[in-house]
């Protein structure tokens, strides 16, 4: 877990966080397309605090699928799969509430309505001399393959604490994040993928329980027939795309998975709403 951290806010220029983590185990190193304004050149403010432990096709530069379809956007979960209350533990109904337009799950004793909200993915896109930082999972959905370090963020953290943590459970590497580079919402399914670049303090690292491996790919290298998960293909693509313009941007944009398609097939989506400076 992460010790609290007060974060003052990113609003001069990009601002670095920096991570100094002690470490418990060995290691080894081993569309419609809008404007955003951009990021501020202005001097970086530094902020540092110390976190610790406790006990489609080949090269990926094929361009990414694309809708300027709007499409509606659906309840990931099902209702009516909530039988009790989490509050009382009584019986629910599964009614409209007055003023709403989604069927919710209503307790019929207290009252109380269960909301179902989307979770958080934070994650690093971490690069090292032309090579990026990716885990083979030990963990099912999508053992086997391979992903950035990423996980869900957790209560009394920052996503970009969330993100250095994850980093460091699944491949041991301590980071400093430099920016946030990709926000991916995933409807369908009810995540918000966050994602920062970084770069590593020092090459001391090794796979935590959820990773069989950790290694830097070169940039011709990247396994893409190999990879987990959808937005991980999508931002690995962007970030290339970036460098063959010559500049690394942020990027927004809502990955709609193609109806019907296997959660495993990760080129069955459209990018629609890309947005980036």
């Amino acid at each position: 877990m992460l010790k609290a951290a007060q974060i003052l806010g990113w609003s001069s220029g990009l601002t670095i966080i920096s991570q100094r983590l002690t470490k418990t185990r060995n290691s080894s190193s081993s569309t419609i397309s809008l404007k955003l304004s951009t990021f501020s050149s202005s001097p970086r403010r530094i902020l540092s605090f110390n976190p610790t432990r406790m006990s489609s096709s080949q090269s990926g530069s094929d361009p990414l699928p694309k809708s300027q379809t709007f499409v509606s956007v659906q309840s990931s979960g099902d209702v009516r799969k909530i039988k009790f209350c989490q509050w009382c533990g009584g019986p629910t109904k599964h009614e409209i509430p007055d003023g709403e337009e989604k069927l919710r799950a209503i307790c019929t004793h207290c009252g109380r309505i269960a909301y179902q909200n989307p979770k958080m993915v934070v994650g690093c896109l971490i690069v090292h001399e032309e090579k990026v930082l990716l885990c083979k999972r030990n963990i099912q959905p999508s053992h086997g393959l391979w992903t950035l370090p990423a996980g869900y963020l957790e209560v009394g953290e920052s996503a970009a604490e969330g993100a250095m943590r994850e980093t460091w459970e699944e491949a041991g590497a301590t980071v400093d994040v430099i920016s946030p580079f990709a926000q991916l919402d995933i409807p369908l399914i009810g995540q918000t993928y966050v994602i920062f670049l970084a770069r590593l303090k020092n090459l001391d690292f090794a796979p935590g329980p959820e990773s069989i491996e950790c290694r830097l790919f070169g940039l011709d290298e990247i396994p893409f027939d190999s990879l987990a998960f959808s937005s991980i293909y999508v931002t690995l693509n962007l970030y290339l795309e970036d460098l063959k313009k010559g500049k690394v941007k942020f990027h927004y944009g809502t990955i709609n998975k193609r109806p019907g398609s296997s959660p495993s097939d990760i080129r069955a989506f459209t990018l629609d709403y890309h947005l980036q400076p």
